[in-house]
C-alpha cells in the first residue's frame, strides 16, 4: 500500500511544520499567560496572541483546513489528517489558531452541508472568518447520549416557532461568551421510526429560556482554556422554524454526517499529542517523518 503524501499535502505539512516551529511553541507560555490576566477565563479566544497567530496563519493560507469544497481548503480527509496530527502537538493553541477546532469544525461543516443560504449568512460565515465560536448542544444528563436516538430534549412546534425544553451536559465551549450558536439536536417526532424522531435546531446564546448552569470538571480540571463543558437548561426556549436545520426527523442523519469527519480529526490530533508527550524535544519540531500510518 501506498503511503506517501500527495504534493499538496506535503507542501502544506512542510508550511504547518515550520509555522509551528517558528510561530506556535514560542507562543504557548505567552498564550498561557494571557489567559491568565483574563477578566473573563472563559474568554479564551481574546487573548491577544491569538489573534496575531491566526492572522500569520491566514497569509501562509492554513485556515480552515478541515473543511472540503467552496467554503474551506478543499482537502479531503485523508489530505487534512496529518495536518491535523501535527496541530494536535500543541493542542490548545494550534488548532484554534488554523480555525480548525472543535467543536465549531464540526458546526461549520453541519451549516455548510444542511444550512440554508440564510443559516450560512448569518451565522457560517462569521465562524468561518474566526469572528464567533460555536457550540453542539446534544449530550444528556438522562439518556445514553453516545446513541444519538436517545436524546430526549423536546422540540415542539408553535406555529412560526419550535418550543424546546430540556437539560444538555459536557457542551463544549459553552461557557466561551463568544460561542453565539448552539446547535441543539432534540425530539420533534416522539412517535416517528426511532431513527427520525431527532431534529436540529440554531438558538443564538442570548435567547430567552437558555441558562449557563454551570462549567463542569474531570478530576478537578474544567478545560477553560477550551471554553469549558457547560451544563445547560432550556426552558421553553424559542426559535423561529426557520432555524430549523434540514427538515424535522433529520437530526440523527445529520449527527452522522457530522461525526465521521470529526472522528478523523479528532484521533490524529490525539496521535500528535501522544508524539509530544513521548518524545517532547524531537516530535514537536519540523521532522521529515514517514506518514503515519495509524
Amino acid at each position: 500500500m501506498e503511503f506517501a503524501f500527495d504534493s499538496r499535502t506535503d507542501e502544506l505539512r512542510q508550511t504547518l511544520l515550520e509555522f509551528m516551529d517558528s510561530h506556535v511553541y514560542p507562543a504557548e507560555p505567552v498564550f498561557h499567560e494571557q489567559l491568565k490576566q483574563l477578566d473573563d477565563r472563559w474568554a479564551w479566544d481574546s487573548v491577544p496572541i491569538l489573534a496575531h497567530l491566526r492572522a500569520e496563519a491566514r497569509k501562509r493560507g492554513l485556515w480552515n483546513l478541515f473543511l472540503p469544497g467552496e467554503h474551506g481548503a478543499g482537502l479531503t480527509n485523508l489530505q487534512y489528517a496529518p495536518l491535523a496530527e501535527i496541530t494536535g502537538r500543541s493542542m490548545h493553541l494550534a488548532p484554534a489558531v488554523l480555525n480548525c477546532a472543535a467543536p465549531d469544525t464540526g458546526n461549520m461543516e453541519v451549516l455548510a452541508m444542511f444550512g440554508t443560504p440564510e443559516q450560512k449568512q448569518r451565522w457560517l460565515e462569521p465562524l468561518l472568518t474566526g469572528e464567533i465560536r460555536s457550540s453542539f448542544a446534544m449530550t444528556e444528563p438522562d439518556v445514553a447520549s453516545s446513541d444519538a436516538t436517545n436524546i430526549a430534549t423536546r422540540i415542539e412546534r408553535d406555529g412560526d416557532e419550535y418550543v424546546i425544553n430540556g437539560r444538555k451536559w459536557w457542551i463544549t465551549g459553552a461557557m466561551n461568551p463568544n460561542a453565539q450558536i448552539f446547535i441543539v439536536m432534540g425530539n420533534t417526532d416522539p412517535t416517528a421510526p426511532r431513527h427520525s424522531q431527532q431534529s436540529m435546531i440554531l438558538v443564538p446564546r442570548d435567547t430567552p429560556g437558555l441558562e449557563m448552569k454551570r462549567g463542569m470538571e474531570v478530576f478537578g480540571y474544567d478545560d477553560h482554556s477550551h471554553g469549558g463543558h457547560a451544563e445547560l437548561k432550556l426552558t421553553n426556549v424559542r426559535a423561529p422554524t426557520a432555524n430549523l436545520i434540514g427538515d424535522e426527523g433529520y437530526g440523527f442523519a445529520i449527527a452522522q454526517a457530522r461525526l465521521g469527519p470529526g472522528r478523523i480529526h479528532h484521533c490524529m490530533r490525539s496521535i500528535g499529542v501522544a508524539e509530544r508527550a513521548s518524545a517532547p524535544t524531537s516530535a514537536s519540531r519540523s521532522d521529515s517523518r514517514s506518514p503515519s500510518r495509524a
